[in-house]
């Protein structure tokens, strides 16, 4: 019977694309599914104002890094890297 190291010290041998650029594009799918949540959030958060502006306060961030990160995706494939 083959031991557990045995069954997986092949897994992750074929990449598709660098490290790095998976790590780009790995944030960027958490970022938008995060973004996607706010508009709820801050619906469910009706009556609370404080609570509302918070939760709009991080959309505006999360827009701005998910902004940032698709420009540094499309950087990338420029250089020919992705």
């Amino acid at each position: 019977m083959a031991t557990l190291q045995e069954t997986h010290e092949h897994v992750g041998e074929t990449q598709g694309i660098s490290n790095h650029d998976h790590d780009l594009l790995q944030d960027l799918s958490r970022r938008l599914d995060a973004l996607w949540r706010y508009d709820q959030y801050i619906a469910n958060a009706d009556g609370k104002p404080d609570l509302q502006n918070c939760w709009r306060d991080l959309k505006r961030q999360e827009i701005s890094t998910v902004d940032r990160l698709k420009q540094l995706i499309a950087e990338e494939v420029r250089q020919d890297c992705f």
